[in-house]
């Protein structure tokens, strides 16, 4: 048994009665909705036509929001939709991220995450969804695509059909006849002109966020050229997924880089030095302590739900990435203390404890670009070049950050040397994987954009002035002549700002 929708555009003439009967049946708030139809207007006068396609979620078969759940507050069920279980989830926002079709949101009341679940209550006991019941055009199908004499399975049959974005991978159960691609496609629309309900600002999201989701089309116009015909969205409910991610990833993301990097940075030195040199592990330990608190502050601070974050470690889903980083981030925090332990007491720290710290600390380093890559809803953050690029942050912030505690602490002088020559490498690197990333092609148009508002865009001032000349060219020059100081803070200060845009940009291409 697979449950699944099909949509008839054929039939459809954007009533809006399944939105109504969606929220009497769940009580949802104002504002967001579970299911949603979106108008677009082609052509010019007088040769103008009108498509609608209702939006909702896909029940996919691979569903990305459900892998990157941490505590299985998502799950497909046997029949294989994709539900929720409010009392679990924490409220992270994953799930916004990882979905392409944009069908979660997160409940202003409860400040957990919901959709549609297929009203699972009433197939249960034999009913269809009120959505099907309240169309006066019978263009909403639901049924079991597994049962051969259902008619949304002689329907697949016969008819042809499109689903969104079918090169993500994840079998949507959603299907569409007749769909206009411009209706599907939300890059393929314009957001211009004066209609009051086209561009509506989503839940929670700055009003200086919302004009850059505004201007959008302008700036990525190049990477859409062609797909559609003066296609105008004109209608369309709120995306809530704008700005989910905000100041408190990026910061998560650059305290991390320093909590980790610091330690492996000096294990790395202390290899190749003498023993004597183990007196600096004590202030390098609370150094990375410290910042890994800050981390870990931060992760719990963005929660909807953050009385729930313990969750994640007594109740994981061991697929997503948020479960195993936590776990990893927990045992980095366990193995520093121990070395900070018998730093302080002046004891011998084995070899073989150092490694296994800074193994717990790159893992702690990388995981965030495996847990970018669940986020399957933002392309730009698809790279292939992320792990090399968030190890590459991680040791010019704990090379910088080193250099800056030298001046402070006695015991870091003797490696000031070789802190300039690891943060100029390090630095090196990450050009590299700038170049990498925004010299080459991106495989889809959503990336395109993305990039587009790095470099071209509203985002472009920042990145080519603080990023790649402050942040970067200047701080190799300071190291060349040997002023390790002010490079330092410059290098902290260019990947700050990085993180920062990466993080944003990823998330103001529209998904649906």
């Amino acid at each position: 048994m697979t449950y699944g929708f099909i949509i008839d555009n054929r039939k459809c003439i954007g009533c809006h009665a399944c939105t109504v009967a969606c929220k009497a049946e769940h009580e949802t708030p104002i504002g967001v909705n579970r299911t949603w139809v979106k108008y677009v207007e082609k052509g010019s006068f007088p040769n103008t036509q009108r498509a609608f396609s209702v939006m909702r979620c896909n029940h996919c078969a691979d569903a990305p929001c459900v892998t990157i759940c941490p505590v299985t507050a998502l799950y497909t069920r046997p029949d294989g939709i994709v539900d929720f279980d409010p009392r679990l989830c924490i409220g992270c926002k994953a799930c916004l991220q990882a979905c392409p079709y944009d069908a979660l949101y997160i409940d202003p009341e409860s400040h957990t995450a919901a959709k549609c679940n297929y009203c699972a209550h009433r197939v249960e006991i034999g009913l269809e969804p009120p959505c099907v019941n309240v169309c006066p055009t019978h263009a909403i199908i639901s049924g079991d695509i597994d049962d051969r004499e259902s008619e949304i399975a002689q329907l697949l049959a016969r008819e042809p059909v499109q689903v969104r974005k079918p090169e993500k991978g994840t079998s949507p159960k959603l299907y569409y006849i007749e769909a206009d691609e411009a209706s599907l496609s939300p890059g393929a629309t314009s957001s211009e002109g004066s209609y009051m309900w086209s561009d509506p600002p989503p839940q929670g999201v700055d009003l200086d966020a919302w004009r850059v989701a505004i201007a959008r089309f302008h700036q990525e116009q190049d990477a859409y050229q062609g797909l559609a015909e003066k296609a105008k969205k004109v209608y369309a409910a709120p995306e809530p997924h704008r700005g989910s991610w905000g100041k408190s990833v990026s910061g998560y993301l650059f305290t991390k880089s320093i909590a980790t990097g610091a330690f492996m940075v000096l294990t790395a030195l202390l290899a190749f030095r003498p023993r004597p040199d183990l007196e600096s592990l004590f202030p390098t330990s609370i150094l990375s302590l410290v910042f890994l608190s800050l981390t870990a502050f931060l992760l719990v601070y963005k929660l909807e739900r953050p009385e729930r974050f313990l969750w994640v470690l007594t109740r994981p889903q061991w697929r997503s990435w948020l479960a195993r980083g936590a776990y990893l981030m927990t045992a980095y925090g366990a193995l520093l203390s121990v070395v900070l332990l018998l730093s302080f007491l002046e004891w011998d720290v084995p070899g073989a404890l150092l490694a296994l710290t800074a193994l717990a600390a790159a893992g702690t380093a990388l995981y965030s670009a495996f847990l970018f890559n669940q986020a399957k809803g933002r392309d730009l953050w698809q790279s292939p070049a992320l792990p090399i690029s968030l190890l590459a942050q991680a040791v010019v912030s704990g090379a910088g950050a080193l250099a800056l505690l030298s001046l402070f602490v006695g015991s870091l002088e003797d490696l000031e040397g070789a802190l300039l020559r690891v943060l100029a490498g390090g630095l090196a690197v990450h050009l590299l994987t700038l170049g990498a990333e925004f010299a080459s092609h991106h495989s889809t148009a959503d990336a395109e954009a993305a990039k587009a508002l790095i470099i071209k865009g509203r985002y472009s001032s920042r990145f080519w002035g603080v990023v790649f000349v402050l942040g970067h060219l200047v701080p190799i020059g300071l190291l060349a002549g040997g002023h390790l100081a002010p490079a330092a803070v410059l290098a902290l200060v260019g990947v700050l700002v990085f993180e920062d845009l990466f993080v944003r940009a990823g998330q103001e291409i529209a998904l649906a």
